[in-house]
């Protein structure tokens, strides 16, 4: 299925599976393009080899056997110096590659042809986006749930004050377990708090979070969810639809309706959603010819387009920042899940910084605080004491523990 659609998105757009490079009378498969990505799944990596070597591109890029990870990603690239595009990490590291955090890492200014076709989803003549996804908090609404209630909130922050059963994760670290973390104290910013930028009030309340919260021993919430073990839980937006598809198996009581929810939703959040948008940039490797620079633009090009993020976005279950490939893949419209509104991108009060740039800035201090706070403890039954809040040094909690 995901093959014939990409032979009709190619129909429909006029172009080749090549995405017009070889119709261009184009081969750049003479050039090896080295490519550093934490969007290396085997199968991913597999898959744009092949459509690569397809369009007249030779690749090289390791899966994530041999680099795991955004941080894996950053590093190997800014350690070996021999890549030429950057792609995948997200709007933290984007912002540091972009503001020359990293010793050997320098963009090519560049800007391709869809560059309008991404809304804010750029920094503008450096790097452009490829996918995102979002943080959702779900909730069931049958007997196991809310019994029919609606679920409203200002904040995500809102949900300590319910009296409803929550899934929390056991742990501090992790892609996801950060995003919710970052969604959760949104709203406490303070640029001028010694707490990391966060303001007591904060971490107290996400204290209250993982007190309150019930960890199930699930890597992710939508499990606990799904068996009815909790009221309210979180998941990550990419695989949602898939899980629900296949929700019944997990479950005697599974969540219904995929597209028409029956018996879960979406916790309705005036503040909106953390967003993670992917980019991708082209890296000023010293000594690299003209003629190689010339095929690097071109596979940035091709890899971006709407025709080749549709078929990317059909493969892989994500979601594009090209929205000549959104119109592709979502003839019938948006999906609920996409249409949330994206807080990462709003300004903090105080700062020039959105809140992804804060949230790059502080992440490592946040990190600190809970581990050396003790947050999120796996044993239920062993909560540790709640922190005495007035007499903390965050000076030294702010620090990784030595």
């Amino acid at each position: 299925m995901k093959r014939s659609l990409a032979f009709i998105l190619a129909l429909c757009l006029g172009l080749s599976l090549t995405g017009g490079v070889l119709a261009e009378g184009k081969d750049y498969s003479g050039v090896t393009i080295r490519i550093y990505s934490n969007s290396n799944s085997t199968e991913r990596a597999t898959w744009l080899k092949n459509e690569a070597k397809a369009a007249g591109f030779t690749i090289s890029m390791d899966d994530n056997s041999v680099i795991s990870g955004d941080t894996a990603a950053i590093q190997a690239a800014n350690e070996k110096k021999d890549g030429d595009i950057l792609f995948g990490l997200n709007e933290t590291r984007w912002g540091q590659v972009v503001n020359g955090t990293y010793e050997n890492l320098r963009l090519v200014d560049w800007t391709p042809s869809w560059a309008d076709k991404v809304g804010d989803y750029k920094y503008d003549g450096k790097a452009y986006g490829l996918v995102i996804q979002n943080i959702l908090m779900l909730y069931r609404n049958d007997d196991l749930g809310t019994k029919g209630e609606e679920l409203h909130f200002e904040h995500w922050s809102d949900l300590v004050n319910t009296n409803y059963k929550w899934y929390r994760q056991g742990k501090v670290g992790g892609t996801t377990n950060a995003n919710i973390n970052s969604s959760l104290l949104y709203p406490y910013t303070d640029p001028s708090s010694p707490a990391g930028g966060i303001s007591i009030d904060g971490w107290k309340m996400l204290w209250k979070y993982c007190a309150g919260g019930l960890f199930t021993g699930d890597s992710y919430g939508f499990d606990a969810l799904n068996r009815g073990d909790v009221q309210v839980s979180t998941f990550y937006s990419s695989s949602l639809y898939g899980k629900v598809d296949a929700a019944a198996e997990g479950s005697a009581n599974p969540l219904r309706g995929t597209l028409q929810p029956e018996n879960w939703n979406l916790v309705d959040i005036k503040d909106g959603t953390y967003y993670i948008a992917e980019y991708i940039g082209i890296l000023d490797r010293e000594g690299r010819s003209e003629e190689e620079t010339e095929a690097v633009k071109a596979f940035a090009e091709w890899f971006g387009s709407g025709e080749v993020q549709s078929m990317w976005g059909e493969e892989f279950d994500s979601y594009p920042c090209n929205q000549e490939a959104v119109a592709a893949l979502y003839p019938d419209g948006v999906p609920a899940i996409y249409q949330i509104p994206n807080f990462a991108l709003s300004k903090v009060e105080g700062t020039d910084m959105n809140y992804a740039e804060y949230v790059g800035a502080h992440a490592s201090q946040w990190t600190n605080i809970m581990t050396n706070l003790g947050f999120y403890w796996a044993d239920m039954n062993a909560a540790p004491a709640e922190p005495n809040w007035d007499a903390l040094d965050w000076a030294t909690l702010v620090q990784a523990a030595k």
